[in-house]
């Protein structure tokens, strides 16, 4: 199993899947990222994500009646450690253009826009769809994995 080496002082965009292995103690997964929330914690790295990711995560938590999962999403994504940025109009049609380009889906290019739009240095995901892109380093989180 690989190791998630993120240089400090890194600022680390964070695509949804990420939290739900986290949140959700996916193994494999949630191990390997921990040294993440650890930097993230001592002030190391920087992370951050778009809002959209506090839906995207509540969705199954709400479906299922999971009161739990549903206050350790919020607790993980409102407690301030981690940047939430609104959605707007530059984002917007940064992700257009992005969908233009790369055929990517809406709420990926939101994603990747916004992680462009904030300059971040890291773009941590498990999504295959975004190997494509070159405007941002992209961490694959299997390709980590089986390093």
């Amino acid at each position: 199993m690989g190791q998630l080496n993120i240089p400090d002082h890194s600022l680390v965009y964070v695509d949804t899947a990420i939290f739900i292995y986290t949140i959700e103690k996916i193994p494999h997964y949630a191990q390997i990222l921990e040294p993440l929330w650890d930097n993230l914690e001592i002030g190391k790295v920087k992370v951050m994500t778009s809002e959209l990711t506090l839906m995207e995560t509540l969705v199954m938590p709400i479906k299922q009646s999971d009161s739990r999962l549903i206050k350790a999403y919020n607790s993980m994504l409102l407690a301030g450690y981690i940047d939430l940025i609104p959605i707007n109009q530059s984002i917007l049609t940064e992700g257009a253009r992005l969908r233009g380009i790369t055929n990517l889906k809406t709420p990926d290019a939101i994603h990747l826009a916004t992680a462009l739009l904030e300059k971040c240095d890291i773009f941590l995901t498990n999504d295959l769809g975004f190997r494509k892109v070159t405007d941002v380093s992209i961490l694959i989180l299997d390709q980590v994995l089986n390093s």
